[in-house]
């Protein structure tokens, strides 16, 4: 009961130094399951495009209909084990509120995909040109995953070289990617 209460207290703590939008006001342990989301997300994300314009080198919609399906279902199979590791880890039965605070955890799996998404759908319809919407993904990604090592930097309190450094490990994770994207597909 006590682990409980400290790991309550932990989610309800707030950060002094929380960023701005939809991330201020989270206690650390929550905030960090936030960006690690997205940094899950979008390497989920920067992977499918990379398979997907493989199996659909001429097909976008098919290639953004990927995108979109797989964060779904990795979003889905997140929430349901950390449901049952809730319930188990607790003793108790998984309540409804819990089950949204959950979803809502972990829907930065989703919002991982929404911008790398939004460019192939452009490219799709035809307002960017396919290589465009691709590189336009592929780049959108690696802000997403900029943007994090920046929000991780401040909420640590890093200092410039430290900050650099966190901002190209992950950078370098989407780099990786696109260079498979490379290897692969051309």
């Amino acid at each position: 009961m006590k682990q409980a209460a400290s790991l309550e207290s932990e989610h309800v703590r707030m950060s002094g130094d929380a960023p701005g939008g939809a991330l201020a006001g989270l206690g650390h342990a929550e905030l960090g399951e936030r960006l690690g989301g997205f940094v899950y997300g979008t390497i989920v994300v920067l992977s499918v495009i990379v398979t997907g314009l493989k199996a659909f080198p001429d097909g976008l919609w098919h290639v953004a209909l990927l995108v979109a399906v797989t964060t779904v279902v990795f979003w889905l199979a997140h929430v349901y084990a950390h449901g049952i590791a809730f319930s188990l880890g607790r003793n108790e039965h998984l309540s409804l509120t819990e089950l949204d605070h959950i979803g809502r955890r972990e829907a930065s799996i989703v919002g991982a995909g929404v911008p790398p998404e939004v460019a192939l759908v452009l490219g799709a319809t035809g307002l960017l040109s396919d290589q465009v919407a691709i590189w336009l993904a592929f780049g959108l990604g690696l802000v997403v995953l900029g943007a994090v090592g920046v929000v991780f930097a401040r909420v640590e309190h890093l200092g410039p070289g430290r900050t650099t450094l966190a901002i190209l490990a992950n950078l370098a994770l989407g780099l990786a990617l696109i260079g498979l994207k490379v290897l692969v597909v051309h």
